[in-house]
C-alpha cells in the first residue's frame, strides 16, 4: 500500500504538471533529493515524504489554482484525492508557505492545515531549496537569489522570500549538516567494526 503512495503521487504529479516543462523538471529532481535526504528515517517516514516531495509544486498546475498560493491550492487537491494527512501537511507548509500565506492574507486558509512533522517538513524544504528551476543541484543561497531574480518587489513571493529567507537558509543548512553527521558516524562505525 505504501509503495503506491509514491507511485500515485508521481503520478498525479506528471499528469499536472509535465506540461509546464520546467517546473515538471524541478519536481522531479526534488522527489529524487528528498530520497537521499530520507536516510536514516523509518520506511512509512520515507515514503510519506518522497510522495510530498513529488507533489510540492502540484497546485502550480492552471486546472487546480483556486487561491493562487500553491501549495494551499495543491494541500486541497491532495486532501480531495485521498493522501494521508502528512502529506497534505508537508504540501501545505513546504519551503516557508506560512510567510507566503501572510503575504497573500491566506494565513487562516493555510491554518486550516495542521502543522507537519518538523523533521519531514525540514528535509522537504532541504530538497526543494537545493534544486533549481531547472532541476539542477543549487546552494540554498543561490536558490534565494534565484527566486527573487524571478518577481518584483511588490510580488507576494518576493516580499515572502525576502522574510523568510534567513531562517529558510538556515534550516536547510541545518538539516544538510545534521544528515552529513550521520552518515559520518555511520561511516566511522562500519570502519570501526571493519577492523
Amino acid at each position: 500500500m505504501e509503495r503506491i503512495l509514491v507511485y500515485r503521487a508521481r503520478q498525479l504529479s506528471q499528469a499536472h504538471l509535465s506540461p509546464l516543462g520546467r517546473r515538471w523538471r524541478h519536481v522531479q529532481a526534488v522527489a529524487g533529493r528528498s530520497i537521499e535526504l530520507s536516510t536514516g528515517l523509518p520506511m512509512a517516514q520515507r515514503r510519506l515524504l518522497v510522495a510530498a516531495a513529488w507533489l510540492h509544486d502540484i497546485g502550480y498546475s492552471s486546472d487546480l489554482v483556486r487561491t493562487g498560493l500553491h501549495s494551499l491550492d495543491g494541500a486541497v487537491f491532495c486532501r480531495a484525492q485521498g493522501f494521508p494527512d502528512t502529506v497534505v501537511s508537508l504540501v501545505a507548509y513546504h519551503s516557508g508557505a506560512e510567510v507566503e500565506a501572510d503575504e497573500r492574507g491566506l494565513l487562516g486558509g493555510l491554518r486550516a492545515w495542521e502543522t507537519p512533522p518538523t523533521e519531514l517538513l525540514d528535509r522537504l524544504t532541504a530538497a526543494d531549496f537545493t534544486t533549481g528551476p531547472d532541476g539542477r543541484s543549487v546552494t540554498v543561497r543561490d536558490r534565494v537569489s534565484e527566486i527573487l531574480s524571478r518577481y518584483g518587489p511588490d510580488h507576494p513571493v518576493y516580499r515572502a522570500v525576502c522574510r523568510s529567507g534567513p531562517l529558510l537558509i538556515t534550516r536547510v543548512e541545518q538539516t544538510q549538516n545534521t544528515l552529513l553527521r550521520r552518515e559520518r558516524a555511520i561511516v566511522a562505525g562500519f570502519t570501526r567494526r571493519a577492523s
